[in-house]
């Protein structure tokens, strides 16, 4: 048989299906009164009954009826769909962070510990996965029908999604925003694994090291480290911590060091100063790829939450300091 939907596989998917089917029930209602009503009105003042049209004098009690029914039912609409998009537009805490980078027609995946995929996304069943999405050229949209979700991927910014796949099995990626030629080839799966098998799965691959280790050797080898270093001596700001903290600016705001302020202080360090800093650090603009931005924003991440502390450095300090979350 034909399904009406396509299957739910995530926690989200009832929610969302049962406001989908309050929706379609409460106007197929109303288009079913309002069939009636003409019906009945077609009949009742037929011109062979009132050949002259009467003046109908106004109600008050239904004039409120048709104007506060309907409103109740709009509110009940909105903060219905409101809880709803808030608890998709926020992802829990501890989720399994998977990076996604949409390019003129493949999905490319990347897993913390290194492992790599393009068009296809392993994940284990029962746990909350975050994706961090960006764009290499045109606007994509990644969408999972039997998950609920779906998200326009954008270049230069960073959007995520969420999920709680509930079901193991193979489901289907799409993209839902035409961008291109081969837009409709734009394709992949979802395959969702029981934790054993997912963590099986994962322990086969990362041979290049994880994403934050690959982070760590760019940061390294760009010689970020020579401003960025781990005291208080640096021409940049010290970096372990920054993450997710508040960070203060030169004209006295205060942003949050996330993935999007990391991303425009290293190709746009100009933007944001940060306090005692002066603006110094080149645009790594065209020298990193997306997948370098993201490594080196995964290892920044991991300094905030590491216990190791890299060696300071014996060369002596220099009165000149730099801007931003910087990488150089």
């Amino acid at each position: 048989m034909f399904p009406l939907w396509p299957t739910a596989a995530s926690t989200m998917s009832d929610r969302v299906d049962a406001l989908y089917i309050f929706l379609i029930a409460v106007t197929s209602a109303v288009t079913l009164m309002v069939l009636v009503l003409i019906l009945v009105f077609i009949f009742k003042y037929r011109h062979t009954r009132h050949p002259v049209a009467e003046q109908v004098v106004g109600s008050l009690p239904l004039e409120l009826t048709w104007s506060i029914v309907p409103f109740v039912i709009f509110v009940i609409f909105f903060a219905w769909g409101a809880r709803i998009y808030v608890a998709e537009a926020t992802p829990p805490k501890n989720s399994l962070e998977i990076y996604v980078i949409a390019k003129q027609w493949m999905w490319k995946l990347q897993h913390q510990n290194g492992v790599r995929e393009i068009n296809t996304l392993h994940v284990p069943m029962d746990r909350d996965v975050r994706l961090t999405m960006i764009s290499q050229d045109v606007i994509h949209s990644f969408w999972i029908p039997e998950f609920r979700v779906k998200a326009d991927v954008l270049p230069g910014r960073y959007t995520t999604i969420w999920f709680r796949a509930n079901k193991t099995g193979t489901y289907h990626i799409h993209c839902a925003e035409y961008c291109g030629t081969l837009h409709s080839d734009m394709g992949g799966q979802v395959i969702v694994m029981t934790p054993n098998e997912y963590n099986h799965w994962l322990s086969g691959g990362g041979e290049m090291g994880s994403f934050a280790e690959t982070g760590q050797k760019l940061f390294q080898s760009l010689g970020c480290t020579n401003c960025h270093r781990f005291d208080t001596q640096g021409r940049g700001p010290n970096l372990v911590g920054v993450y997710g903290k508040p960070v203060l600016l030169t004209d006295g705001r205060s942003v949050i060091a996330d993935d999007a302020y990391v991303r425009e202080s290293i190709l746009n360090p100009g933007a944001k100063i940060v306090a005692g800093f002066r603006p110094i650090m080149p645009s790594f603009q065209g020298v990193l790829t997306e997948d370098q931005l993201l490594s080196v924003i995964a290892y920044i991440k991991s300094l905030a939450v590491s216990e190791q502390r890299e060696p300071v450095s014996n060369r002596p300090p220099v009165p000149e300091r730099s801007s931003g979350v910087e990488v150089q």
